[in-house]
């Protein structure tokens, strides 16, 4: 402030013309998103979930609740309420959220309610603004912490709250080591000291839906919006016909005019498309056959070198033809479309639209998604475009269209999950339509009408959902009935990385025969990783569902094999990498 330099200080120090004091001084990381903070007053179903927590806050033994609320349902409203009455009580509590760069909306209401007692504690902060806020925990100046996982572990002293916002999302699961689940942590939290876990999500997991199924967790259900308004309308259209129509664009004739009318009424679109993961599977863009595997349900992976479909489950491979083995036809292609040719092709059609697109290559630079969404929220674009990023709990006012591009691509992905995901995508991108007194509308594509999945999406039907997939889950022996464990072994030299795989194998063998256990039906491999190599690392994985064996010798052993005798088993160059029921297999 004074522009003087440390010496010039010191020097009036020692003179003792000025005497020096030091205060803390906690940085605090600068939020460029601004919102307008209404004063809002809670419809019924909100104030029931609302008296439901806060009435059953100081009772011993407490379960935890799952508050399945519907997109616009106002559970953050719900959530604000809660963490008012802990306060009121004397009580801290955590307020988590799935990226929380994804969430300068909430951080913003959080702070206009509840002012300085809210701090924010991420990844993308410094150390010393990290070191910062933990310190302002311990010392009780922040009473609300909102964050992404690793928020969990703030020094509170009386923490009596925890939420878990949009619980369903895949990164409140640690990936790297140390690898934890943050709802099993929080779980475990909540029982020891008898905290309040409330888990809220339009789309809820399967697993964590049949823990409240069978009365693990208290149902909380909001089954209206705040406003009153209807969920908007998905409308299907079958990719198949607009082929045969001959119209090739990534954008069906339904499509185009409805963003023609939404630009005209001065109204906003959201297009989204998943571009999640690597592989492409392979169809036929005639007829929507879909090239599976001959001994599993789930789609071959395109591998482009070799010309060839890959099953990563059980190793099947065909060569794919040039021909569509259904129909004859020649439209057989894999399927893969980026943002940034939807962007391209958009202004090809609407060559005045302005445009911008949301996605890892173009909010990779700090404070770069803020801006853009406010930029959206300012109308300084038409259409926002977009990967999954798009489906994490945005409200804008403005916004009556939403297109989502290819409903297939995450519905023939090659994990037993990719049903749930795309069930859980379609609901979450079509209720960013209609947040306000414009009526929403959805325009989703595919070439997959039939599917359960699509069909429970456009209905909105979460329990139809769950209950056609819960049987396969069933009838498969996945999660929740079985655990799952993966062990995948990798390395820069691929003959190395099998060797070690298939040492382990004959080890773990070995050690269960020893044990009189010889139907080895639960191991499943080895086999090379669906994404087979990763930054110059080849990939070798195998996979445990712990049926006809009980997970703690299952456990027990892999440890034995991969951490205690590590050194007599794998090569010193060789990553040893174990996760017990992860997000995904590839």
């Amino acid at each position: 402030l004074l522009n003087a330099s440390k010496q010039s200080i010191n020097s009036l120090s020692k003179k003792e013309l000025i005497t020096l004091e030091f205060k803390d001084y906690y940085r605090e990381p600068k939020s460029i998103y601004k919102s307008i903070s209404k004063s809002i007053k809670l419809n019924n179903e909100q104030q029931e979930a609302v008296d439901e927590i806060n009435s059953n806050m100081f009772i011993d033994d407490k379960k935890p609740y799952l508050v399945h609320g519907i997109t616009g349902s106002g559970k953050t409203e719900v959530y604000m309420e809660i963490i008012e009455f802990a306060l009121s009580q004397g009580l801290d509590s955590i307020f988590l959220v799935p990226e929380i760069a994804l969430t300068p909306q909430t951080i913003d209401r959080l702070k206009s309610r509840f002012g300085d007692l809210v701090g924010v504690f991420h990844s993308k902060l410094s150390e010393g603004e990290k070191h910062d806020v933990y310190k302002a925990v311990k010392a009780g100046k922040i009473r609300i912490l909102i964050g992404a996982r690793s928020a969990l572990f703030a020094p509170f002293n009386s923490l009596g709250l925890i939420i878990i916002d949009e619980f369903h999302e895949s990164s409140y699961k640690s990936e790297k080591n140390p690898k934890f689940n943050a709802i099993e942590v929080a779980r475990f939290m909540a029982l020891k000291n008898d905290i309040t876990l409330i888990l809220g999500s339009a789309t809820p997991s399967i697993e964590e839906y049949y823990r409240a199924k069978t009365g693990e967790y208290k149902l909380i259900n909001i089954k209206n919006r705040a406003n009153n308004k209807p969920l908007p309308n998905i409308e299907v259209v079958d990719m198949k016909d607009e082929l045969d129509g001959g119209n090739r664009s990534i954008f069906s004739l339904k499509l185009q005019r409805e963003i023609s009318c939404a630009i005209e009424e001065n109204s906003q679109v959201i297009l989204f498309l998943n571009r999640r993961g690597y592989a492409n599977f392979v169809s036929c863009r005639k007829c929507g056959y879909v090239f599976q595997c001959e001994n599993c349900d789930i789609s071959l992976t395109y591998h482009k070198k070799s010309n060839i479909g890959r099953c990563h489950y059980c190793g099947y491979e065909r060569e794919i033809p040039k021909e569509c083995p259904e129909c004859g036809s020649n439209y057989v292609k894999p399927f893969g479309v980026g943002t940034q040719k939807i962007e391209e092709e958009l202004k090809c059609i609407f060559p005045n639209i302005k445009t911008l697109r949301m996605d890892k290559d173009t909010t990779s630079k700090k404070g770069s998604l803020e801006e853009m969404l406010n930029k959206f929220k300012d109308k300084e674009a038409d259409v926002l475009i977009g990967t999954q990023m798009l489906s994490k709990g945005l409200d804008f006012d403005n916004v009556t269209l939403v297109g989502i591009l290819s409903a297939d691509m995450i519905l023939n992905f090659p994990d037993f999950k990719s049903f749930e995901t795309t069930f859980q995508l379609i609901t979450q991108v079509s209720g960013r339509a209609g947040r306000a007194d414009k009526e929403g509308k959805v325009v989703l594509q595919t070439y997959d009408t039939e599917h359960y999945a699509i069909k429970h999406a456009i209905e909105y039907n979460y329990e139809g959902f769950y209950e056609d997939e819960i049987k396969i889950r069933k009838a498969f022996g996945y999660s929740p009935f079985n655990n799952m464990l993966s062990v995948v072994v990798s390395g820069e030299d691929e003959k190395l990385v099998i060797k070690n795989i298939k040492n382990m194998h004959a080890s773990l063998i070995y050690l269960l025969e020893k044990r009189g256990i010889n139907d080895l039906g639960f191991i499943l491999g080895p086999n090379p990783c669906s994404i087979s190599k990763i930054n110059q690392n080849y990939r070798w994985q195998i996979l445990f569902k712990d049926e006809n064996i009980e997970i703690n010798l299952l456990k027990g052993i892999i440890k034995y094999i991969c951490i205690t005798k590590r050194d007599l088993i794998f090569d010193k160059n060789i990553n040893v990498s174990i996760d017990i029921n992860p997000n995904s297999v590839l």
